[in-house]
Formats: structure tokens, C-alpha cells, sequence
């Protein structure tokens, strides 16, 4: 029972598009750490320069307030006090986080797709290119036939008898 369960774990790991995806996930933690480095220290502070501020945390509605509540208005603060607080701060700057995300990913696929493309572009008009010179060389004349060649010997061997 325990050799079959092996030889059928064997089997399903061995599969090609099991090995793939274990390729794809790895090859896309790498990506992905690459894209938040990108919108993270090259594109946050950038726009936190343009907009004024990276995170939007800072907007909230308070709800309401716990009685008595003498504590700093900050969100964290009121949230632990036990006040319904409205972050609507937060989910900006998660939606914003995401759209950023999202466009830097297309704008990396669409660097690749046009790299990808032109690659091929190259390869093909190298290729079309090959083809050319190959029908452009003249082609071998087909061989002589035996018979025709052992005439041509035997006119020779007479020519030099004579």
C-alpha cells in the first residue's frame, strides 16, 4: 500500500505541468519582490513628492466616540479605546496601493512583450533571410548517368589510340 501511494506521488510530482507551476510560483515570489521594490522605493516617494503623502491612514470618520474618551484623536488610538472609526484612509491607500501595483506590473509585461517581440522579429527576418541565400544558390547538377559516363571513357580511350 505504501510503495503504491509513493510510486503515485513519484508519478504526479514528475508530471511536466506540476514542474511548472513549481517553476512559476518560485519565479513569481522573485517578481513580485522585484515590483514591490519598485513601487515601494522607486515610484512611493515619487508620487508622496507629487501628492503630498504616500499613506492616507491619517483620513478616518469617527462614529462614534467612547464616553469620556480623553486620548489622541489618531486612528490606532481611538480604535483601541473602542471607538467606531470609518478608515476610509486606509482603504484609499490600499486601492491606491493596488492600482500602482497593478500598473507597474503591466508597464514591466509590456517592456518584456515588446523585447519578446522584437526578438522574434529578428529571428524571423534572419530565417527569411537564411532561405533567401539558400534558393539563390544555383543548384548541383544532377549526376551523370552511368551509362553516359562509361561512353564518354570509352570516346576517350579512342581519341588517344587514334
Amino acid at each position: 500500500m505504501a510503495t503504491k501511494f509513493m510510486k503515485d506521488f513519484q508519478a504526479f510530482i514528475s508530471r511536466g505541468n506540476v514542474i511548472d507551476m513549481a517553476v512559476g510560483v518560485i519565479v513569481g515570489a522573485a517578481f513580485s519582490a522585484i515590483v514591490n521594490s519598485m513601487v515601494k522605493d522607486v515610484v512611493n516617494p515619487l508620487l508622496g513628492f507629487i501628492v503630498g503623502s504616500q499613506d492616507f491612514s491619517h483620513l478616518f470618520l469617527v462614529l462614534s466616540m467612547p464616553e469620556n474618551y480623553a486620548g489622541p484623536m489618531t486612528y490606532a488610538d481611538l480604535t483601541k479605546a473602542g471607538a467606531t472609526v470609518l478608515g476610509y484612509g486606509s482603504f484609499l491607500t490600499a486601492v491606491f496601493h493596488f492600482l500602482l501595483l497593478a500598473f507597474v506590473v503591466f508597464c514591466m509585461i509590456r517592456v518584456i512583450t515588446k523585447i519578446r517581440q522584437h526578438a522574434e522579429d529578428l529571428l524571423k527576418k534572419e530565417k527569411a533571410e537564411e532561405a533567401a541565400k539558400a534558393a539563390a544558390k544555383p543548384a548541383a547538377p544532377p549526376p551523370t548517368p552511368e551509362d553516359i559516363q562509361l561512353l564518354r571513357e570509352i570516346r576517350d580511350l579512342l581519341k588517344k589510340e587514334s
